[in-house]
């Protein structure tokens, strides 16, 4: 029986080839699908080797047509609608991520040529060049490591090259996402003054009060309606909250819905304080001689704290709002403290969040009883509660030094 050899008398096997015009070789086979395929290799060692794989993959079931052809969009659109349990709010916060930062770059890459060294510089690039946050980041990662985990559990592909990306790109950037600060008590003092006395901005004085004495999220609060509001026992009840983000019809516009809290813990009972029952009973008294709000979310109405248009409070607004407070304060306070010859109480930018933290915080330096934290706080775990939110500030470090000096009988 005849056989077919190279150039250098090596008998080729079934499917192979070798062209004398190149001194290339091929390797015929059937995919899948039975559709016949090459395979080129300039040596018969690495055509060989490139056979190995062929036979490896098929022996493991891999779906090479599929990984060849198909892109990382096609996968998380796959991903996506397999996801029915979705809420409608992380649904469509998904679809903000990959479309914004993924779908027109990283997303048209083949499945099969992504490397975990590509996720690295994909990563990279977002936060050297584009200058994205670690917690931005850390969403992005969210969504796209379970994108990759779906072609592995499908079979095709065997490694995730998501895993460990993230990880390493926040190491290189010095750990942890950035944290959050609390403000001190005389920063939410002279915050808080301020507003209440700025012609401006005392309208807002209501909804910080609030926000403050609460320890709401700010979709828990900006949700708040009257019938969640016990003046009389001085309770307010926490069952909901209220989202503001893209609508799924590609229209480009936002609207509110009403969402169950972020955990089963977030649905609970917070005893007003004197302070909260007073910014509430005024806002009452207001909004008995202007007009209660009608604006219909889902069918519930009658929410506290709306804008002059009628409107619940959108928290990007809120967000703007406090920037240009602290910004107008301490513009003043700087020419004040001038006057006066002493250091100005200067507040740092933050966020309509940073109120929830300053909460617990002021909470945890006068409350031992940490499940109380707990459950007024809304925290399924109460780690979150300490490893986050229980933040320890300089003065509070003074403070308990000199009550243990006290007590401490060193001589």
């Amino acid at each position: 029986m005849a056989c077919r050899k190279d150039g250098k008398g090596r008998v080729l096997r079934k499917g192979e080839n070798y062209r004398k015009a190149d001194g290339r070789y091929s390797y015929v086979y059937r995919d899948a699908l039975g559709v016949k395929r090459t395979i080129y290799a300039k040596s018969l060692t690495v055509l060989r080797q490139k056979e190995e794989t062929l036979v490896r993959d098929q022996m493991d079931g891999l779906n090479v047509y599929v990984a060849g052809k198909a892109d990382v969009n096609f996968l998380f659109d796959r991903y996506i609608s397999t996801k029915t349990e979705l809420r409608s709010t992380t649904y469509s916060n998904y679809l903000y991520v990959w479309n914004h930062f993924v779908r027109d770059t990283f997303g048209k890459k083949k499945i099969r040529d992504v490397k975990y060294s590509d996720v690295l510089f994909f990563y990279n690039d977002l936060v050297t060049n584009k200058g994205l946050q670690i917690n931005t980041l850390e969403s992005i990662n969210t969504v796209l490591k379970p994108t990759f985990q779906l072609a592995v559990r499908d079979d095709i592909i065997r490694k995730n090259p998501v895993d460990g990306a993230y990880c390493e790109i926040k190491k290189r950037n010095g750990g942890a996402r950035k944290n959050r600060r609390a403000l001190t008590v005389e920063q939410q003092r002279a915050f808080m003054e301020y507003v209440a006395q700025n012609p401006f901005f005392y309208h807002w004085y209501p909804l910080f009060m609030f926000l403050l004495g609460t320890g709401c999220r700010i979709g828990e609060a900006i949700g708040i309606r009257w019938d969640d509001v016990d003046m009389e026992k001085r309770v307010i009840s926490v069952n909901h909250s209220l989202t503001y983000y893209q609508r799924a019809d590609d229209s480009f516009k936002c609207e509110f819905r009403v969402s169950q809290p972020k955990t089963e813990a977030g649905i609970r009972y917070i005893p007003m304080m004197q302070p909260v029952y007073e910014a509430l009973k005024s806002e009452y008294e207001r909004q008995e001689e202007e007009g209660f709000c009608v604006e219909n979310v889902d069918g519930m109405t009658n929410f506290i704290f709306t804008n002059r248009f009628g409107m619940p409070h959108n928290p990007a607004a809120v967000n703007r709002a406090i920037k240009r407070i602290v910004d107008a304060h301490n513009a003043e306070e700087e020419v004040a403290a001038k006057k006066q010859k002493r250091e100005p109480i200067m507040i740092p930018r933050f966020s309509c969040h940073i109120f929830r933290h300053t909460f617990a915080s002021r909470f945890c330096e006068n409350e031992t009883n940490v499940k109380v934290i707990q459950e007024v706080m809304g925290h399924a775990d109460v780690s979150t509660t300490m490893n986050i939110y229980a933040e320890v500030n300089q003065e509070v470090t003074r403070s308990s030094i000199e009550n243990l000096a006290k007590n401490m009988d060193i001589f």
